[in-house]
């Protein structure tokens, strides 16, 4: 009776550990698929970021070499970074120089400012809208930045007041620029990816030591942004 039982146990456990095998190579196999689509999508983020670090260093030399002799003459600069040409309030407008873009306080765009943008913009579109660079452009911001002080007015107040001068200065510049463009197709590629962002004094400039740099934080910014970050999204997403 005895051996009879044994047996009978013995057959008994002998499925359990075939079905623990089976179940260990299907826990194995699952494994394996999971590491090699993690390296596929991995591989596949990788290559975006190599095609777009490509293309975002070669936009930047392109823009460098149009400008790199009008930017000291605009007080303006090139962040390699973030895609930006950025033009700056030079330090001596409390001496009255006319190189600004608007006057304190002042929506209207300045001849001088009106000036630089119909020399400006002209080249710069015809960098970013070429074949090179128009199918990889997810926006073109015309960013208007100001310091966080406005006379008068408590440190709220002044960002109210800010927010809205640099909302009415950027549109003035969206409006100005566009206005300027007489081919069709462009100017409807313009107006799908060019938009106007009064920022007030969100995104102030500091010095060295952490201290708001009034005169550099007042600016205009003419900011490219690629789809590289959509892409990497829509592979992450598909998943």
């Amino acid at each position: 009776m005895d051996r009879f039982n044994s047996k009978s146990n013995e057959n008994d456990w002998l499925p359990i550990s075939d079905l623990m095998s089976v179940l260990m190579i299907v826990f194995i196999i699952i494994s394996v698929f999971y590491m090699l689509q993690v390296k596929k999508d991995k591989d596949q983020i990788e290559e975006i970021a190599v095609t777009f670090d490509k293309l975002q260093k070669g936009l930047y030399q392109d823009l460098k070499k149009e400008f790199e002799n009008d930017l000291e003459n605009w007080n303006a600069e090139i962040d390699s970074s973030k895609l930006s040409i950025r033009f700056l309030v030079p330090d001596e407008t409390n001496l009255g120089t006319p190189k600004i873009f608007f006057l304190p306080g002042s929506s209207n765009i300045t001849d001088y400012g009106k000036g630089v943008l119909k020399n400006f913009f002209p080249r710069f579109r015809k960098i970013i809208y070429s074949d090179t660079y128009k199918n990889s452009i997810e926006e073109i911001r015309i960013e208007g930045h100001t310091s966080s002080d406005w006379v008068g007015e408590t440190f709220n107040n002044a960002y109210y007041r800010n927010m809205k001068l640099s909302q009415d200065r950027t549109r003035n510049v969206l409006n100005f620029t566009l206005e300027s463009v007489d081919d069709k197709d462009e100017k409807d590629w313009l107006r799908e990816y060019l938009s106007s962002n009064g920022l007030s004094s969100s995104k102030l400039i500091l010095d060295s030591l952490g201290r708001e740099n009034f005169i550099a934080s007042r600016r205009v910014e003419f900011r490219v942004k690629t789809k590289a970050e959509d892409a990497i999204l829509k592979i992450v997403n598909s998943k």
